[in-house]
């Protein structure tokens, strides 16, 4: 599965310049950021803490313009708490983005 970042390159391209390197760490800082957030949803037992991460995962992505990323946290506050479907799909997004 492909997932669109193309307003998340641009917003990162934006802060890091001409620089490569700063780039290259800002894109990190924001997968392992969101990374630790779907760690939560994993991790989460009950509606309030689904809730509380979905939402910080959905914040995180609007900073950054990670469109696909606001749709699949939308899709989580929306879901059951621990639904498979939706951090499955938040994964393959993180992941792809992670390794591009």
């Amino acid at each position: 599965m492909v997932y669109e970042a193309g307003a998340l390159d641009v917003t990162l391209a934006a802060a890091a310049g001409d620089d490569p390197a700063l780039m290259w760490e800002l894109r990190l800082a924001f997968v392992e950021s969101a990374n630790r957030q779907v760690d939560l949803l994993r991790r989460s037992r009950c509606d309030g803490n689904w809730q509380v991460a979905a939402m910080r995962l959905k914040g995180l992505a609007a900073s950054f313009h990670a469109e696909t990323l606001i749709k699949l946290a939308d899709e989580a506050l929306d879901g059951a708490p621990g639904e498979p479907g939706a951090l499955r799909k938040m994964q393959a997004f993180l992941d792809e983005y992670g390794h591009s």
